[in-house]
């Protein structure tokens, strides 16, 4: 094998399992620590550059950087990586004067359709540097699905407040109730771009015998909580069915049950593991209470004289062919019919474009969703942009950022004249960590802690009041324990072959038998020969050269702890634990708010 070119910015980058996992590559270890040492607003500010809406998500993510966590590699639990964000937003001191200043507007003007998290990140890398951004959305208030679909008791209206007021106190100018009924006539209204975050904002129909006749008492999950969000739903029928496995239902039901569900049922086509829910979600309505049944189809709305009386199911079962892909057949058990006064439809949502005409430029593939490139975010129109549901249907809040700083830098790489489709590479800030023989700048003990629990109101009255948050989050002792369990993936092991002298030491130190000295030779054969074994493929080998014996250098990243044991042990010093500081580049350059780095 080839030395490994640890100067690359993607390679050590995809060692921070974490921060590669996450779709706006929030870097994670650093603000973990920044935490550790009681730097709230300094955590706080490096998430507000990355992932913008530290509060918001600090209580809503779906979290796609814990499954990646490398303290999973060790225990049964990732660190509550999702959780600690929220402690930066909650302990931190006023940050108004870490914001970017309002800047002199350059003369170009940004029209924004719609006012949820991907449209909110688009203004906010864009204003710093001067464009005049007009953000338009059907409802009164910026934050689009983060307001009107995240239930009260999960994200308070106060912490949406203040978070789209960070960006829209940057000169932002903020059209609410103001709906965009064609794409057509904005486009002649001499925009220099447009980006599009419209969401995907229908819910998905259920087609059965009985809907029309029972229609009064059926509800579209998505738009029954918008409802319940602005105030026009305040109770529903004492026995409840949510239909569909995701989150929205997992909202609907734990909804139901704080206006007035008494027997509130989730039912399921598909098994419990097969749920798009989240754990956590699905988690807390069982403790609520809720029960889940599962490989339920339902086939019918029953009714008496319009009144809806329950639901019939089909019993199914699941099988799964040669390669693995499953199929939900008949199980043979008669169906069932559930008894309820009102249900719920939350089995998915669909992107509704009835505002953007068929010959303005956008083209439209076969599922009616706007041809858009992954990576400049543009469409066939070079003056439109999309981004978050609207782009490629329903996902979650840190997507929809992720794809509005990718509009953001390409709306500002096109109306400087430059290709938008050339990608900055990441800025890399490399840095020991050696304080001396023994010491490091970073506390590298591995705790054995378990996953410490987030607090949750009581129950009882957590039931009781819709806008009641249930999660407490930790207070600032809890999120000391969680942070110390944080392995500092960030900080590498580096290793300079010519200061080594083929000691062992390093190999008879590693807690997890990953580095190895022997002779090079393939890809394949050489990971058969390491100390332990490698046949995951998705993380590289380190390999380097140099040796005095001819041999080779092996690190396998995906076990290695970031311990720096080898480091200490080193009596050379051909071992270093450097920080990698990688940050990826946006459109807004100019922000000042930074943290300073970590000790």
């Amino acid at each position: 094998m080839k030395p490994t070119d640890i100067s690359a910015p993607d390679y050590f980058h995809k060692v921070v399992d974490c921060q590669w996992a996450c779709p706006a590559h929030t870097p994670v270890p650093e603000y973990i620590r920044l935490i550790a040492e009681g730097r709230y607003s300094d955590a706080y500010m490096i998430n507000w550059k990355s992932n913008v809406f530290p509060g918001i998500l600090g209580r809503t993510c779906d979290r796609p950087c814990e499954p990646a966590c490398r303290r999973g590699r060790v225990e049964e639990t990732p660190v509550a990586i999702c959780r600690l964000k929220r402690v930066a937003a909650d302990f931190k001191d006023d940050v108004k004067h870490l914001m970017p200043r309002v800047s002199p507007k350059n003369g170009k003007r940004i029209a924004i359709v719609g006012g949820g998290p991907a449209s909110l990140t688009v203004a906010r890398d864009l204003a710093p540097l001067g464009y005049h951004c007009t953000v338009f959305d059907s409802d009164p208030k910026a934050g689009g699905m983060m307001r009107t679909q995240i239930p009260k008791f999960r994200l308070p209206d106060s912490v949406i407040d203040e978070e789209t007021d960070y960006i829209l106190n940057l000169g932002i100018e903020f059209r609410g109730g103001q709906r965009i009924d064609s794409l057509k006539k904005l486009l002649t209204e001499n925009y220099d771009a447009i980006f599009v975050g419209s969401g995907a904002p229908r819910g998905r129909e259920l087609d059965i015998p009985g809907r029309q006749e029972a229609a009064s008492n059926i509800h579209i999950g998505i738009d029954w909580l918008s409802s319940v969000s602005f105030g026009h739903v305040e109770k529903i029928g004492k026995r409840v069915i949510v239909l569909g496995g995701g989150n929205t239902a997992m909202d609907c039901c734990r909804t139901a049950r704080r206006l007035g569900g008494e027997d509130v049922k989730v039912i399921v086509r598909s098994g419990f593991e097969e749920m798009k829910a989240s754990p956590w979600e699905k988690e807390d309505a069982i403790h609520e209470d809720i029960p889940i049944l599962n490989f339920m189809v339902p086939k019918a709305f029953t009714h008496d004289d319009g009144k809806l009386t329950g639901v019939t199911f089909e019993k199914v079962k699941a099988e799964y062919d040669a390669k693995g892909r499953r199929k939900l057949v008949p199980s043979g058990e008669p169906d069932q019919t559930v008894a309820c006064d009102d249900v719920l439809v939350a089995v998915g949502q669909e992107n509704a474009f009835p505002w953007i005409e068929r010959d303005c430029g956008v083209e439209f593939d076969q599922w009616n969703m706007p041809v858009v490139d992954k990576t400049t975010m543009g469409s066939t129109n070079p003056k439109v942009f999309f981004g978050g549901d609207a782009a490629f249907g329903p996902k979650n809040i840190i997507w929809a950022v992720a794809h509005g700083h990718d509009a953001a830098l390409s709306i500002h790489k096109l109306l400087s004249g430059e290709d938008i489709t050339e990608r900055p590479l990441p800025d890399v800030q490399i840095s020991s960590q050696k304080m001396g023989i023994h010491e490091w700048s970073y506390d590298n003990d591995i705790s054995g802690d378990k996953r410490f629990k987030v607090p949750h109101r009581d129950k009882v009255v957590a039931l009781k009041d819709i806008r009641t948050e249930v999660e407490l989050g930790y207070d600032v002792k809890l999120a000391l324990g969680e942070a110390q369990r944080c392995l500092n993936c960030d900080i590498q092991t580096v290793f300079a072959a010519p200061l080594c002298i083929e000691c062992d030491a390093c190999v008879d130190i590693c807690p997890m038998d990953c580095i190895t000295f022997t002779q090079n030779g393939e890809e394949e054969d050489l990971r058969q020969r390491l100390k332990a074994p490698s046949p995951h493929h998705d993380q590289a080998l380190y390999v380097a050269d140099g040796l005095k014996t001819g041999r080779v250098m092996v690190k396998d990243e995906d076990v290695c702890l970031h311990c720096g044991l080898c480091a200490e042990r080193c009596p050379t010093g051909a071992w270093d634990m450097q920080k990698y500081l990688i940050d990826m580049v946006h459109a807004d350059t100019s922000c000042p708010s930074k943290a300073r780095s970590a000790a």
